[in-house]
């Protein structure tokens, strides 16, 4: 996510956009209103989080594709400062989400984040919720010189009835990265999970800090952790729900998703994620598991990675032709010319509920990453 991908055209230049859509925020919301229609939401609602996702970019918005990104945004590798995502459940429409970097191309961290926290209080008054937990945090993650990547993204469940539930993603390190463990440990602490820490597996960073706001069941605080040369032993013992997913089930998730076979161990490139999911103040223990599959770092295009996608998806009873649509709803490329368009496969555990499948899927609204003709980011060998 740190660097633009080289060799690349905009849709603009190419003339490859069939949908004529000059700007930042008609083409990301094009996307969005198609991508809606293949999610089962109605027309009326599409339209309203259409127009929620263009309030969210601001003024880029109407920034034309024809000029450069608004900024070097670590959302995305063509710094497109917005992420589609569906979730998928066995015998269920799939919930849609949508990612935004609310403040993007502010001229510094600090007004970027003070951007984005007053976008996040602007839907707080517009659909009736309280900021209470943001903030509360809001010296630890907006510092007078904030360091890091980001400063604040937005998630929206875009669910029927046109009120989406809300997430909050904040950056640890906004301190400085050697300060990220002690902020996510304090800003878990102000949130009333003081054992929470501890109970954390180790790992080699802590990328976002996450906050469910709004019309939640459980609202959650939730921490990622990074793990470099993550294998599949390794991932399966990552969980620490107490009645978790046994690590089976896990390591068969991220050999999938990873494309690793018998013989070959750890991510070589990018790192694998662990999200550990916090909803009881009176437990140290997570209520829920996710483990983020970095795959677009590990396949030569986007039809090998829709092709994994889909072995998982049928493997937990989920219709996987809705993925083959989305893609569809977002470019007219093919999968096979390109890579990256499937930027993560999830596999998330919540407590009394069943497994859930994620893709999370990039807009590539300035950039299409070239597919690998030599040779993908082999594994680690083991040893």
């Amino acid at each position: 996510m740190n660097a633009a991908p080289t060799g690349t055209e905009t849709g603009k230049e190419t003339g490859t956009d069939p949908w004529g859509t000059p700007t930042l925020g008609s083409f990301t919301g094009g996307q969005l209103r198609r991508l809606g229609a293949v999610a089962g939401l109605s027309r009326t609602d599409v339209e309203t989080y259409a127009q929620v996702l263009t309030d969210a970019l601001g003024p880029v918005a109407e920034r034309p594709l024809s000029l450069a990104p608004p900024a070097r945004t670590f959302l995305s590798d063509d710094h497109t400062p917005v992420e589609f995502s569906l979730s998928f459940r066995p015998d269920a429409t799939p919930a849609m989400r949508v990612l935004v970097e609310p403040g993007c191309g502010a001229d510094s961290l600090a007004h970027q984040g003070r951007a984005g926290f007053e976008a996040i209080r602007t839907m707080a008054r517009r659909w009736h919720f309280t900021t209470d937990a943001l903030d509360a945090l809001q010296d630890l993650f907006l510092p007078p010189a904030p360091h890091g990547p980001f400063a604040l993204w937005c998630a929206l469940e875009l669910r029927p009835g046109g009120v989406p539930g809300v997430k909050v993603y904040l950056n640890p390190s906004a301190g400085g990265e050697e300060r990220s463990a002690a902020t996510v440990r304090e800003a878990l602490h102000r949130l009333g999970h003081r054992r929470a820490f501890e109970s954390l597996p180790q790992g080699s960073g802590y990328p976002f800090l996450a906050l469910d706001l709004g019309d939640w069941a459980e609202p959650r605080a939730k921490v990622y952790v990074s793990h470099d040369r993550l294998t599949a032993s390794r991932a399966g013992h990552l969980s620490r729900m107490g009645a978790g997913p046994g690590p089976a089930a896990v390591e068969g998730f991220f050999r999938t998703a990873a494309g690793f076979g018998p013989g070959t161990a750890g991510l070589a490139g990018r790192p694998g994620l662990t999200c550990h999911s916090f909803t009881d103040t009176g437990s140290g223990r997570p209520s829920g598991f996710t483990l983020h599959i970095p795959v677009r770092d590990y396949v030569r295009h986007d039809g090998e990675a829709l092709a994994r996608a889909t072995r998982v998806l049928r493997h937990h009873g989920a219709d996987a032709s809705v993925l083959d649509r989305a893609l569809a709803a977002l470019t007219a490329r093919r999968p096979e010319d390109g890579v990256g368009l499937i930027a993560y496969l999830a596999l998330a555990h919540q407590r009394d509920r069943a497994p859930r499948v994620t893709a999370y899927l990039s807009s590539e609204a300035y950039a299409v990453r070239p597919p690998v003709v030599e040779a993908v980011r082999r594994p680690l060998s083991v040893r």
